[in-house]
């Protein structure tokens, strides 16, 4: 059996590296295919100098791997237009701008409510949902919910930014956010996000970059 036929995994080493086992599909945004192993130490405190790979930087730098979100903002808020309901959890955001940027007369910086659930056609708006990266996103059509896309497990280095997994990878021993998907989420690489192991987009604020990925 291969490693595309076996259980993709994630654990967490202790203020250490992502251990991926069994990953078959390492991509990055230059659209190179990365080298993977039986398990493969993929580096989550941003120090690494063989990004996306751990180097041990994690042992130097002090990282720590504390989870410092406040949980009593973990919540799912339900958007209810004429045909379609939209959820968002703001805890879980990656603020990745795939909402924003894709479909802005229904994710609406600075009005309020911020989301307009009758803003476009709902084609467009299951479309922009399903390019949420990181799983803070959801629908429902006549009070059924839609979350998880069917897709291959892999995972996706984004340029100066988190990890996109996809495929419904099993990632251990986490507290998953209210509403949250377990198919696809981002997982911090730069090592600054409060909401650890999950990204919060704290790349953006530390200016983390990542030259060869």
């Amino acid at each position: 059996m291969d490693k595309a036929q076996r259980l993709v995994a994630i654990e967490m080493a202790d203020n250490g590296p992502y251990l991926v086992k069994n990953l078959a599909t390492l991509n990055n945004s230059k659209e190179q295919q990365l080298d993977t192993k039986e398990t493969t130490a993929l580096c989550r405190c941003g120090g690494s100098k063989n990004k996306p790979f751990c180097d041990g930087a994690h042992a130097k730098n002090g990282f720590s791997g504390k989870n410092l979100s406040d949980s009593k903002n973990d919540k799912s808020t339900t958007y209810s237009g004429k045909k379609i309901a939209i959820h968002d959890n703001r805890a879980i955001c990656a603020h990745a701008g795939a909402c924003t940027d894709g479909l802005g007369s229904v994710w609406r910086m600075g009005a309020e409510p911020w989301i307009n659930p009758d803003g476009a056609d709902v084609d467009a708006i299951i479309e922009t949902v399903r390019r949420c990266p990181s799983g803070a996103l959801s629908y429902s059509i006549e009070s059924v919910e839609h979350r998880d896309v069917e897709r291959d497990s892999a995972i996706y280095v984004c340029k100066d930014g988190p990890y996109q997994v996809t495929g419904g990878i099993d990632l251990k021993d986490v507290s998953w956010g209210e509403g949250a998907s377990t198919e696809h989420y981002t997982l911090c690489r730069c090592g600054a996000s409060k909401n650890k192991p999950f990204c919060d987009g704290s790349h953006w604020r530390i200016k983390f970059q990542d030259n060869d990925n």
